[in-house]
Formats: structure tokens, sequence, C-alpha cells
């Protein structure tokens, strides 16, 4: 299970220190302008070693085209796309070969395949993302031939019990945007940073969230039955490394509502188009969305690496100390932000161009 999409397809491929990482993609249309400097800008978002409170490793993240394109303009064949590991230091994981970190995939990928990679997790490491944002990248830029009113933005909303009150209606990119937090929010930003950064330093880590708005998405997209649109969206966010939750719309505050504040009412707009008085449904109604602004949050977990000694249990099953090595984030929300939006947008591009096949 490397594939996902329906029409629009990623496979993804290597590991956090092998030779490369990278990917396949297949379904994409012929026609399609690519911009390798748009690529590479999205690809440097999530790209480690840009703050203190980022992990260390030196990777320029350069993305090399290998296939699919004559002049950067699509053919329909499929696109392959390629990222060399170029800062590894796989001597920091000796430690760990013999020795299961807690809450890591160490275990259950041992069980499941009798061998694991453990340098730098293998492929269950965070770093296997980098191609999803490569591949987002080229989503977005689908959408923005054939969608151009398709807006996707994510941030960080919450960051342990630090919580900026950004409401997804009052996001807007004009301002101070803090890069090292993927925060609009200047004061929020600035504790949030020290926060991580007192962490770090402390050998410590925590987890945040992220939210996410798409504006200008067409009513119609997603499936009614197994496909919805909300259900496509929580596999792409939950297949996402450390993420522990998803909601969309009013989520589990909707509970507390009653059904006659709940429902959004239905009134004629000035051109005439069908909107909502309110939007709790989250632009999504019965798995298909309705036209208003589409949001949800993203939950993760604290990175599960911390410099300090932890005991554990190796593959003898004997007791064991393990005090880790290397380079790691001590939050990995701020890195998360441009992955959300990549898996966001690789969702909506799939999903138009299903909705396309299912009328004459």
């Amino acid at each position: 299970m490397n594939t996902f999409g329906t029409i629009l397809r990623l496979t993804t491929f290597g590991e956090s220190h092998g030779k490369a990482l990278g990917g396949v993609i297949d379904g994409c249309p012929a026609g399609l302008k690519l911009d390798m400097e748009y690529i590479q800008s999205e690809t440097d978002r999530r790209r480690p070693g840009q703050s203190k409170i980022a992990s260390q490793r030196k990777e320029r993240d350069k993305v090399e085209l290998l296939s699919g394109h004559v002049n950067m303009i699509t053919t329909g064949a499929p696109l392959a796309f390629i990222i060399l590991n170029e800062d590894i230091r796989s001597q920091d994981y000796s430690e760990i070969e013999q020795i299961f970190r807690p809450s890591h995939a160490d275990y259950t990928f041992y069980q499941k395949y009798q061998i694991r990679d453990a340098k730098g997790g293998g492929r269950a490491s965070a770093r296997e993302t980098v191609s999803r944002v490569v591949a987002g990248a080229i989503a977005k830029l689908l959408l923005k031939q054939a969608l151009p009113q398709v807006e996707i933005h994510a941030w960080v909303a919450g960051i342990g019990e630090l919580y900026d009150p950004l409401l997804p209606n009052d996001f807007t990119l004009h301002g101070m945007f803090c890069q090292a937090v993927h925060s609009p929010n200047p004061t929020f930003a600035k504790e949030a940073y020290h926060y991580i950064d007192t962490l770090r330093k402390e050998g410590d880590s925590i987890g945040g969230i992220i939210r996410c708005v798409m504006r200008g998405i067409p009513p119609g997209l997603g499936e009614p039955v197994f496909g919805k649109l909300h259900t496509m969206l929580g596999a792409a966010m939950l297949s996402i490394p450390a993420v522990k939750g998803f909601e969309y719309g009013s989520g589990f505050e909707g509970t507390r509502m009653k059904g006659s504040a709940h429902n959004d009412i239905f009134f004629r707009g000035e051109n005439g188009e069908i909107r909502t008085q309110t939007n709790y449904s989250g632009g999504i109604q019965g798995g298909i969305s309705n036209g208003e602004s589409i949001y949800f949050r993203v939950a993760f977990k604290p990175t599960a690496t911390i410099l300090r000694p932890q005991y554990s249990i190796d593959i003898a099953g004997s007791p064991a100390v393990l005090s880790p090595k290397g380079r790691h984030d001590p939050c990995v929300v701020p890195r998360a932000v441009p992955i959300v939006e990549a898996m966001a947008a690789w969702v909506i591009a799939d999903a138009f161009l299903l909705q396309r096949t299912s009328r004459m």
C-alpha cells in the first residue's frame, strides 16, 4: 500500500537513509504546464535544518523530474521524480538495531516483516513525506490550471497547551507569517517558538494541531458512499506520520449543539449561487462538497524520539535502556504544514478528475 489516489495516483518509494526518495505519478492529464521553481519552493517549505527548532539534518531536497514531460509539459505518461539523500549519518542509529524505540514503528514493522531498517526508521520515517510534498505541488499546479479559484492554506493552530484562536474564515496570508512555526499570528508564533526551543534543550518533545481551509472548491466533488470527500481527506491526513486525529467542520464540538442550531440554512447568493448561512458542515454534505469552504483540523503527537534515556525491550525480549542520538524535530508540527496542504491538494485534484468521469 504505497499508492494513494483513484484517478490521480501517487506511488512513493525510498527510505530515510537510503540513496534516494521519490515518486511516480500516474493519471496526471497531458498538457499540464510544470513549474519547477514552484515545485522546489513547496518542497523547501518542509526541508529540515531551517531553524533551531527543526531537525538539523542538512538536505537540499533537490527535486529532479525523470519522465512524463516534454519541455515541462506533461505528456500523460507516468511522471517520475527523485530526491537524493545527501546528509546521512547511519551510525547514529547503530544502538537501536536491536532495541525497539518507544512509540515508534520498530516493533510493529519487525512483527510484520521479521526484518526492519533501523537507520532513521527506514520506510516509516517522516522523511518519506518529501515525496508527498513534491506530488502535492504538482496537484496544486493542476488545480491552478483547472480550478484557478481554489485556495488551500494550512497553519499551526496549537502547540501543546498553547492555542491560536484564529478561525478558518479569518485566515489570510497578508502580513507577517512566521516560517519557523508556520503561523500567521506573531504573538502565538513567538510563544510557540520559545516553548519548542525550551523543550529541545531539555531533550523532550511536544505535539500540536494544524488547521487547514480550502476555499473555492466547486460543489459536487466526492463520492456518496465509500469515497466520501471527508473520508478521503481523513485517510490522507491519518496516513501522515505522527497524526493521531482528524476532524472536519464542527467536528466533536458539534456534538454539543442542537440540530436547530447546527443545520446550515440554504439561501441564494448575490450571483444566484446557492449558499449556506453557516458552515458547520465544513463544506461537505453527504460526502460531497457543497461549494462552501472546507476546513479541518489535524492532531499530531509529540515526536517519539527524545534525547533522554528510556527503558525498552530488545529483539530478544530482554530489558534495555535506549539513549537515542541523531537529529530529530522536537516538534514535527511546523514542518508538517506543507505536508497537510499537499495531501489536501492531492485529494481535491483526484476528486476533480474523478468528477469529470461522472457525467456525460
